[in-house]
């Protein structure tokens, strides 16, 4: 199958990877020049448990001219380039393409629909882990499974040709029928990790090391489920903080995404993670204190920025008390954002049942 990657970063490299080991024709489109120089020379790089790996991948271009129509193209561009990256993939979709989201973050779907003019997409999440080294050179970090759904008019037939096409290239896939309890699934896991790690320098598994983090991953757990629930999204989990403490202890050795891109002084996707739960926290009256703080503190590290690896200045602590007025936190008290029923100290536990 002709497949178009949109986005060579680190997991777009990583899928590619996998499909071009299963014998796909693999294209990967970028925008970044010395990025798609650096693949055509060199091809890409995967350093796994197993050791080092060097794959012939040099069909990478900016220009989606080069590849034409594809069969399945699968987008992983950074939430912000949605947009503009599909307006300028149009010759690789036609009415027949599919077309696979696995971004972090709301609303890419409906940025693609709109960008295309396509009516049936596929989306979903991964659980997968990868760390960009260099161009073209990427660390799988932690494996996991992928979950897709149908979004729009897209039927059986594509969800089962295309997890049929993944895990024959062994990324283990399932299909949901809840698409949106899935990626409300990923976006709480994500809210819960990539800014702790983007603002501390800490890996994924480290996190819990620090009580006083492992505290305010908590809280931000308890508020992304407070506002599923009130949307009426049932999220299906027998214990939401238990599940995003699994992903930390699977992907340990990982930086998130978030922390590459703080440390690359590239623009994050909090808007469309953290910031996306305080938007729909907003529109159903649903308090996001925790989630509101990050945010702020994440784009003050974009606007300024600055080196991660506040907690080990002794900063992390005196910034969450520096901004803890502004989203209306009292001291000592975390009632405001706190789901009903759950008291202090009480694990979160099947509280969002919708």
């Amino acid at each position: 199958m002709k497949i178009a990657v949109i986005g060579a970063g680190a997991m777009g490299s990583l899928f590619a990877c996998f499909l071009h080991r299963a014998g796909h024709e693999v294209w990967l489109l970028d925008k970044d020049g010395e990025r798609v120089e650096a693949i055509r020379r060199s091809g890409l790089t995967l350093e796994d448990a197993s050791g080092t790996h060097r794959l012939n991948v040099s069909t990478v271009t900016g220009s989606a001219g080069d590849i034409g129509a594809a069969d399945l193209v699968i987008v992983f561009v950074k939430s912000y380039d949605t947009a503009e990256a599909l307006r300028s993939a149009r010759l690789i979709v036609r009415n027949d393409t599919m077309v696979l989201s696995l971004q972090n973050g709301l609303n890419n779907l409906e940025t693609i629909a709109a960008a295309t003019g396509k009516g049936s997409l596929l989306g979903g999440t991964t659980a997968h882990g990868a760390t960009l080294i260099a161009h073209g050179r990427v660390r799988h970090a932690g494996s996991g499974d992928t979950l897709i759904g149908a979004f729009g008019s897209a039927g059986a037939g594509e969800l089962d040709a295309v997890a049929g096409l993944l895990n024959g290239a062994g990324i283990r896939t399932a299909v949901t029928g809840d698409l949106t309890a899935t990626l409300w699934k990923k976006l709480m896991v994500n809210a819960a990790i990539n800014p702790l790690t983007a603002l501390t320098g800490l890996c994924n598994g480290e996190i819990m090391g620090h009580p006083g983090l492992a505290d305010i991953q908590e809280r931000i757990v308890m508020e992304a489920c407070a506002v599923a629930d009130a949307r009426g999204i049932s999220l299906s989990m027998c214990d939401p903080l238990d599940t995003v403490r699994d992903v930390c202890r699977r992907t340990a050795s990982n930086r998130s995404s978030m922390l590459q891109d703080v440390l690359n002084r590239r623009r994050t996707e909090i808007d469309a993670i953290n910031g996306a739960l305080v938007a729909s926290g907003t529109a159903c009256a649903v308090p996001t204190p925790y989630n509101t703080v990050v945010t702020m503190l994440v784009k003050a590290l974009e606007l300024n920025g600055e080196s991660v690896g506040l907690i080990s200045r002794g900063r992390w602590f005196d910034s969450i008390r520096g901004h803890i007025g502004k989203a209306g936190i009292r001291r000592g008290s975390d009632k405001a954002c706190r789901p009903r029923g759950i008291r202090r100290g009480v694990k979160v536990r099947a509280i969002c049942s919708g």
